[in-house]
């Protein structure tokens, strides 16, 4: 079965956001939470999931992903709010 891609966003130990792309959710938050996502969820420690948008395909997830990283802070969770 093929898996769903989707961009997700969490809140790092220091309050700062952190936006990825995944096809399995569930074992990208767990390898957050161990410290094995990346580099800066380890580095800030990994508080929690905040939001998570089911896209078409890796493509669009990335460029989903490239969007979000581009907004100002306080427009990132809006982003996932729209249609």
């Amino acid at each position: 079965m093929k898996k769903q891609w989707c961009v997700y966003i969490l809140e790092c130990g220091d309050g700062s956001f952190y936006t990825g792309v995944t096809n399995d959710i569930d074992a990208r938050m767990e390898a957050h939470a161990t410290g094995k996502g990346s580099k800066y969820v380890y580095k800030k420690g990994f508080k929690g999931l905040l939001r998570v948008k089911q896209c078409k395909d890796k493509s669009d997830a990335c460029k989903c992903e490239y969007a979000i990283k581009k907004l100002p802070r306080a427009e990132k969770l809006g982003w996932f709010d729209e249609g």
